[in-house]
């Protein structure tokens, strides 16, 4: 089934995207333009920002958060401990032990989960879990891993959902995601309201892609070279990222996905073998950095908040690093082979592990065993600022922070990190143009020239992003990413009844040697 708005709202949507970007060479070279975009757009859309990233009463815990660790501790209880009882055959599903190609659908199940870790590994892994840290102390990094042990659940079932109710066409090609199971899922359960969420996440998925999946990556990665290689102008590195992503995206999931396979296992292997080392001359260490570790999820170290405050940044960075329970990776699942759609839930809950439990874990190991929070040797507490972060042994925090604990091992680190950022936004950046691609053509109907529109306008937008400041635009497609939280879970809990029937029903065949290795 395709939906469309009308010829008429596709018309206008065109239109001002294209106003915007053709205002890109302004924007990079007058500053108070900048300035009034910025204030207009965050009068206009404030609102919604704090509403989004507003705290619990009383508390400073975001409630946005909150409701993504209930959704996975519920999932993770309804389903059994599903991703403990399963991680083995995961991984013989990623290796393709039960992979037949004649099954409908794009790419492999390494692919997709490839595609889907690039769209989530990012500099959260870098710079957020530094933030955590600096201001949570050691302990935020127990409460991290917990968080993204749970979040292995909500991937799980948004993912088997994702296949379940993907469209499937006749030249061989798919559209998933949570815009298509929340309406075919509530229809099939009697439940109101489905097309309306569907549209709902749709539009907060294109806003997303657009900012935080796009403009924010490039203006990052700009600022990451300018470092390096002296300041110059951002169009010029938003250009040559457009035109690589361009490249890249106009051949569809199957050049992303080839793309994803070898760069993302390339990131993991640089930045985690790199940690790895780090980890290995401090071995020494291990005993007291653990001990800070767990200290600090349970006591108060001297850090802002306490236990508590351990708790709340460990949970955000999981949430805001992984993803799970958001949607995104659901669209890039969705293009499986595959005949059974729990086989990509099982696939996909290994998705939380690498990029949080793996990746941010040895990020934040890294910050710990090379000595970087200053304690009072007096006390044993850490030292704390007035603004309530950790005081660090060269004064540096997020980003910087990560950069001068690898290198006080490596004093050639910072180059190395320039190359993760640069390739980690550019992961990002392909990955999070088919999330906004499937929502664009969700809402303007499916069709080559849909795709092409979407694609340039995409890549338009890279120039914008390296070439403009835009704090306002940035801070709402982030309020607008976790919005697509918002509508997703509800519809998670809707149809969570079905992935049981799903998942009980492959069990038992897999038990039962129904199902077998393909030969």
């Amino acid at each position: 089934m395709q939906h469309s708005f009308g010829s008429r709202a596709l018309s206008r949507a065109l239109a001002l995207a294209f106003a915007l970007c053709a205002a890109a060479p302004a924007w990079a070279q007058v500053e108070t333009l900048d300035d009034t975009i910025n204030r207009i757009f965050a009068d206009s859309t404030g609102w919604f920002v704090s509403l989004i990233f507003s705290n619990f009463p009383g508390t400073s815990f975001p409630w946005i958060v909150g409701w993504l660790v209930v959704a996975a501790t519920v999932f993770t209880l309804y389903f059994g401990f599903i991703q403990f009882r399963v991680l083995g055959h995961s991984i013989a599903l990623v290796r393709g032990d039960y992979s037949d190609p004649r099954d409908a659908g794009e790419v492999s199940h390494f692919q997709a989960l490839a595609t889907a870790l690039s769209g989530t590994v990012g500099l959260g892994n870098i710079a957020g879990v530094a933030v955590a840290v600096g201001i949570g102390g050691p302990g935020a990094t127990f409460w991290m891993i917990l968080a993204g042990l749970l979040g292995m659940a909500s991937k799980f079932t948004e993912c088997t959902l994702g296949v379940k109710y993907r469209n499937e066409y006749e030249d061989g090609t798919v559209s998933g995601g949570p815009m298509y199971y929340l309406t075919k899922g509530f229809a099939e359960r009697g439940v109101p309201g489905g097309r309306v969420l569907a549209v709902l996440f749709s539009i907060f998925c294109i806003f997303g892609a657009f900012g935080g999946g796009n403009m924010f990556q490039a203006n990052q990665a700009h600022q990451q070279l300018a470092g390096v290689f002296g300041d110059y102008p951002g169009w010029i590195t938003g250009v040559v990222f457009a035109f690589i992503v361009f490249i890249v995206i106009v051949g569809g999931i199957k050049s992303i996905a080839r793309v994803t396979e070898k760069v993302v296992p390339f990131m993991a292997i640089l930045y985690v073998g790199t940690a790895l080392v780090i980890i290995g001359m401090n071995i020494g260490n291990i005993g007291w950095a653990f001990t800070q570790i767990f200290r600090g999820a349970f006591t108060d170290m001297g850090i802002a908040g306490g236990a508590v405050g351990a708790l709340i940044q460990g949970f955000k960075r999981a949430a805001f690093s992984n993803e799970a329970g958001v949607g995104s990776a659901a669209i890039a699942h969705s293009a499986v082979r595959t005949k059974e759609p729990v086989t990509e839930g099982f696939v996909s809950l290994l998705e939380p592990f690498i990029d949080t439990v793996v990746i941010c874990t040895m990020t934040a190991l890294v910050i710990i065993f090379t000595g970087q929070l200053v304690i009072d040797p007096e006390t044993g507490r850490y030292v704390v600022d007035q603004g309530g972060h950790i005081v660090t042994a060269t004064g540096a925090t997020g980003v910087g922070l990560t950069s001068a604990a690898f290198a006080s091992a490596f004093s050639w680190f910072p180059y190395l990190l320039v190359v993760a950022v640069v390739l980690f936004a550019f992961s990002t950046m392909i990955s999070w143009s088919y999330y906004g691609l499937k929502a664009w053509t969700y809402l303007f109907g499916e069709g080559k020239q849909q795709e092409l529109i979407f694609k340039i306008l995409f890549c338009l937008f890279v120039i914008v992003g390296a070439a403009a400041n835009l704090g306002p635009v940035i801070d709402f497609s982030d309020a607008a990413i976790f919005a697509m939280a918002v509508v997703n879970i509800i519809g998670l809990y809707v149809l969570m009844p079905i992935v049981k029937r799903e998942v009980n029903g492959y069990l038992s065949r897999l038990r039962s040697g129904e199902i077998r290795k393909f030969t």
